[in-house]
């Protein structure tokens, strides 16, 4: 062969042979980048660093508490105090620890102020001084103690300080003995705020406390979060006004007992408005009260119209959806250095060993306001948080007594910005005719069809004295006209049929950003206590929002009527376990808050007895788990037979 053949050989097969890292049918194509195909995550955006722990020390971080040199205090529920120095892991060393007090009685909190630890104890609220310089408490002094019966649950939460210096502390309820479902205040405080200033003085501040696990301090103002449970139907965060009531009525059993108690109302007020159920059987036992599936509820807002003291929650966050068992509320004021979210809540919850986002807005006096999901997947139960120098946030975990997610019983981890700007909704106002919602980034905007399809309802809760709530009075909320900023940051919505008091849920998820991104986080779930007042915009300045939906492939096939297989069942069932919150308590493979799917389907029970225990749960089945499955009457039954049908698939 000549030399001029072996140069066309030669081209040819370059051209014919695919390279490495290049499309076939385009050879001059760039090496495609597998990683930049992948839709981010949380964990792309806020980190989860965890903080390693010397052997045989349990950080089950009652209290965490970021000192002026930026080490770092942890009360555990052992009775330790350990100061953490170079959490960070500075210079590639590890953290060191000081075990700076110990025999504390569980607390359950820890603030740095006037140069000394403040420690709440299940009855005490405790000064821990470092008078000699060498860095390990010498002096424990009591500022204010409150009584104590002795029951397992009367824990007590904090202290967070007042703007004044003063310190407020929360204390749980215990149970009954036979009455082993009803939370009481079997001696004095227990269910309320106190107000304990500095040099030892207590000022009854609020009560309607059930298990104010959650405080915080937002704007210079006293906020709580209470846990599901017996008239609490789902966890909600309140504002703590002095003289109000927040609704468990356990604590009112003080108010006219008690010194300068700023509340009148007392139990048998509250009785003869609302039954308590407290009704013996023929052998003179009291029957645990149950969910009444066809009745005429009553909720927690009706009785303002009532009662002035009552407090309804600012913003629910809702059950098995939004946490479980809510924890520790900070505001973010570390000037961007955590992200996009300056001045919003960060709320953590054990259960879901999670934390959540909460934005927060005062219409007509009162605060209302929206909350997100945040992040995930923490080792162990969130329980306690606060802001180190450099932005982040520390988080102390425990799952001792509650079970939560997470593979692991306590630990100390710190969650950190990465500094990418994630899409997701800033921020939810209300407005005179429907909801503002602002984006972090813009959105692509270029046709009404680019909203996609808007899921969006109302509900709310029943106040009653059984354990939790179904969600009631779920409607779909008519989206009538949709309007864009001209830089596509904010998006708002026209509803007709808005409910005062009530949950407005809206899910966003067929919305990109404008360089393709889904929302992180595409619902949100808004509570309207006011609607604002003003002149509502004309009609002529929205779009008129119509969704199309076209049919897909997969609906062609359901409609033929043949058997589904596992793999399209599983596929069905998925948006179902999280519309109706079972995924916030089941893993299909492993024990979470309740059992795993896959032992629940050992049990051999029918889809109907599986669809029964949907509707009312028989807790006494599972007798292992500490925290009870709230009844779901609310879930159609067609929607938990495919449930219960995926369920015994895993058999």
């Amino acid at each position: 062969m000549t030399k001029s053949i072996y140069i066309i050989i030669a081209i040819l097969l370059w051209v014919i042979i695919p390279k490495k890292g290049m499309a076939q049918d385009d050879p001059n194509a760039p090496a495609i980048d597998k990683a930049a195909l992948r839709v981010p995550g949380e964990d792309d955006y806020y980190a989860i660093r965890t903080i390693p722990t010397p052997e045989n020390v349990l950080i089950e971080g009652g209290g965490v508490a970021v000192l002026p040199d930026g080490s770092v205090a942890v009360a555990t529920r052992r009775g330790d105090v350990w100061v953490i120095g170079n959490v960070e892991g500075a210079g590639g060393q590890p953290p060191h620890y000081t075990l700076f007090a110990s025999g504390l009685h569980e607390p359950l909190g820890c603030v740095y102020a006037n140069g000394s630890l403040y420690a709440a104890q299940r009855g005490e609220l405790t000064r821990l001084q470092d008078t000699d310089g060498d860095g390990y408490c010498d002096v424990y002094e009591t500022i204010y103690a409150w009584p104590l019966s002795g029951h397992y649950h009367e824990y007590s939460f904090g202290p967070v300080m007042g703007t004044d210096g003063s310190f407020f502390v929360t204390a749980n309820v215990a149970f009954g003995d036979e009455e082993w479902w009803r939370g009481e205040s079997r001696v004095p405080m227990r269910g309320w705020t106190m107000r304990i200033t500095p040099d030892g003085k207590m000022e009854p501040w609020a009560t309607g406390m059930r298990s104010p696990c959650g405080t915080g301090m937002v704007d210079g103002e006293m906020f709580y979060d209470d846990n599901q449970g017996d008239w609490i139907g789902s966890g909600a965060i309140w504002h703590v006004k002095k003289g109000a009531f927040t609704g468990h009525p356990a604590g009112l059993k003080w108010t006219d007992k008690i010194e300068n108690s700023p509340i009148q109302l007392t139990v048998d007020s509250l009785y003869a408005k609302v039954n308590p159920r407290q009704v013996k059987n023929k052998y003179g036992k009291y029957i645990k009260p149950e969910n009444i599936e066809k009745e005429q509820p009553q909720t927690f807002y009706e009785l303002k119209q009532k009662f002035p003291e009552v407090q309804l929650p600012a913003v629910w966050l809702p059950h098995g959806i939004l946490g479980v068992s809510n924890a520790e509320i900070k505001q973010d004021k570390t000037g961007g250095m955590f992200g996009p979210f300056e001045g919003q809540l960060f709320v953590g919850d054990q259960g879901q060993s999670k934390i959540m986002r909460v934005f927060l807005e005062k219409v007509n006096g009162e605060y209302q306001g929206a909350a997100f999901d945040f992040r995930n997947n923490f080792q162990s139960g969130v329980l306690r948080m606060d802001w180190t120098h450099d932005g982040s946030l520390i988080v102390g975990e425990t799952n001792r007594g509650w079970g939560s997610a997470g593979n692991k019983d306590e630990g100390i981890q710190r969650l950190e910005w990465t500094g990418k700007l994630p899409f997701e909704m800033k921020t939810v106002k209300a407005t005179t005719d429907g909801f503002e919602i602002e984006f972090t980034k813009p959105a692509k905007m270029h046709d009404i069809k680019d909203l996609g399809q808007i899921e969006a309802y109302s509900f709310i809760y029943k106040y009653h004295p059984v354990y939790g709530s179904p969600p009631i009075d779920r409607k779909a909320l008519q989206i009538e006209g949709v309007k864009w900023s001209d830089d596509g940051l904010k998006l708002r919505l026209m509803v007709n049929n808005r409910v005062r008091y009530h949950i407005h849920e809206i899910n966003l998820r067929d919305i990109k950003s404008a360089d393709g991104l889904p929302l992180l986080h595409p619902t949100v779930y808004y509570t309207l206590n006011a609607i604002p007042d003003g002149k509502k915009p004309d009609m002529a300045e929205y779009k008129k929002y119509v969704y199309k939906p076209t049919v897909s492939a997969k609906n062609k096939s359901a409609a033929t009527g043949k058997k589904a297989s596992v793999s399209s069942l599983e596929a069905e069932v998925k948006p179902l376990l999280t519309k109706y919150t079972c995924s916030s308590c089941h893993n299909a493979n492993k024990k979470q808050i309740g059992p795993a799917y896959k032992d629940i389907a050992a049990r051999k029970y029918s889809n109907e007895r599986i669809v029964q225990l949907i509707w009312k749960p028989e807790p006494s089945n599972w007798p292992g788990y500490a925290t009870e499955m709230a009844p779901l009457p609310n879930v159609p039954k067609a929607d938990g037979l495919k449930i219960a049908a995926w369920i015994n698939s895993l058999k």
